[in-house]
């Protein structure tokens, strides 16, 4: 319950660096990137275990050279990786290649109270998202 507490108020912290920053004005731009859409969905629970990659998409321009935190909680929930993190062309969509098992609930962060790599082209971290699903039974 703590990490939730702690995970909440530096959210508040960054609205209030922003905002401070922004002088009062409250843009896009002055605000972290949030994850917009993932692949596969959080909350689904019929992910085709023949899903290749995941995907996660921001709401801003990432920094792209090598800045990603898929952040695992336990070596049993987490996808095993097939090859290299990337980002596509849009600088807003990055790629974890995995290779899922049926029947499996996943969990993983993306980004994180202690690893936040995940930033926008102005150094913003990007504000943490749990992406939890579960796989079909074959």
């Amino acid at each position: 319950m703590r990490r939730f507490s702690l995970l909440g108020l530096c959210v508040v912290l960054l609205v209030g660096v922003a905002f401070a920053q922004g002088g009062g004005n409250i843009t896009v731009r002055s605000m972290p990137p949030v994850v917009v859409k993932t692949v596969p969905q959080s909350g689904d629970t019929e992910v085709d275990p023949g899903l290749t990659e995941m995907r996660a998409t921001f709401s801003k321009d990432m920094m792209t050279d090598r800045m990603w935190s898929w952040v695992r909680i336990s070596r049993e929930s987490f996808p095993k990786t097939t090859g290299n993190v990337h980002y596509l062309a849009d600088k807003r969509t990055c790629v974890l290649p995995v290779k899922l098992e049926p029947g499996k609930t996943y969990v993983v962060w993306i980004n994180s109270e202690r690893f936040n790599s995940f930033r926008d082209a102005e150094n913003h971290p990007a504000v943490p998202y749990l992406l939890v699903f579960e796989t079909k039974k074959e």
